[in-house]
């Protein structure tokens, strides 16, 4: 072809590729330091009680890595007869290894839970035995899958960790990082619903639609929520940032940011009109009832 006929290349066509999200120095070293914890804390508790030590090498420290342990680990958690471990462990370590903001997440994750819960005794007793966080990581995973159009092997997922962990959470819900799923059995989290980071949710959690209706039609939790054990939100409603929903409340409108609801149905805190503020973050701080001595209502 002569070269007065070769069209010249586009601006997007000579553009390289976009780079993958580099961490950080400060992120390398977070998960660094937290592998190096759950490493000794596993050590010391294989040394300590004997017959854990086999489940203790197996699980942690014969890996080399937090993204190899946590994939080894929900591997054998949610593998059945037909969904092999070795095929899901391949599968979540490829996706952790590849996405280093998965990998953030789930280092902000441990942070939460051992920060947030006076009966976390360790980062390791989090990966290796909260339901909540390992219902989340596996989430996040089925999340990527979801995002990639493998969305048969994503609802497979999301089966399995509802049969073993007693959470449903669809893979197309989006979960910020810093998110604790304290106890988690019973919560259902729908398609199109968004929770934000350092959130805290209790168990018995439902973040549902209003009927059949399609379309964007979850809840929309921000930055910093607290939600009670118990506590229905329905439909396409914004909880707003740093709010407060009452253990076995049922929400049904917005929520403005730094109020608390409470009750069925919920009411504000304070009343409509002015609803009573506060200034921390219940989602980090895990303040259930400082609004009792606000709240006219209550009688014992």
């Amino acid at each position: 072809m002569p070269a007065s006929e070769l069209r010249p290349q586009t601006a997007a066509a000579t553009q390289p590729p976009p780079q993958p999200h580099q961490p950080s120095d400060y992120e390398r070293e977070e998960e660094e330091f937290v592998w190096t914890q759950i490493k000794a804390e596993a050590r010391r508790d294989a040394e300590s009680e004997p017959a854990l030590a086999s489940f203790l090498y197996s699980t942690v420290l014969s890996h080399s890595s937090l993204a190899r342990s946590l994939s080894f680990h929900l591997g054998n958690k949610l593998c059945s007869s037909t969904l092999l471990s070795t095929l899901l462990y391949d599968l979540f370590l490829s996706a952790f290894s590849s996405d280093h903001p998965l990998r953030a997440a789930t280092v902000a994750d441990l942070r939460a839970a051992r920060a947030r819960d006076p009966a976390c005794v360790s980062f390791s007793h989090c990966l290796l035995n909260y339901k909540g966080f390992l219902a989340c990581q596996a989430q996040r995973v089925a999340h990527k899958l979801w995002n990639q159009s493998r969305r048969p092997l994503a609802l497979a997922l999301q089966s399995r960790i509802s049969d073993v962990f007693a959470v449903d959470i669809h893979p197309a819900a989006k979960i910020g990082k810093g998110v604790l799923f304290d106890h988690a059995t019973g919560v259902v989290v729908g398609e199109t619903a968004v929770i934000g980071n350092n959130v805290s949710i209790l168990h018995h959690v439902t973040l549902g639609g209003t009927g059949k209706a399609g379309g964007d039609r979850h809840p929309k939790i921000g930055d910093g929520v607290l939600i009670g054990a118990g506590a229905t939100i329905l439909g396409n409603v914004k909880i707003g940032e740093g709010a407060k929903i009452g253990a076995g409340s049922v929400v049904l409108i917005n929520v403005p940011p730094r109020t608390t609801a409470v009750g069925n149905p919920a009411r504000l805190v304070g009343g409509k009109e002015k609803p009573k503020e506060h200034e921390e973050v219940p989602g980090e701080s895990m303040d259930h009832t400082s609004f009792i001595s606000e709240w006219s209502g209550y009688i014992i």
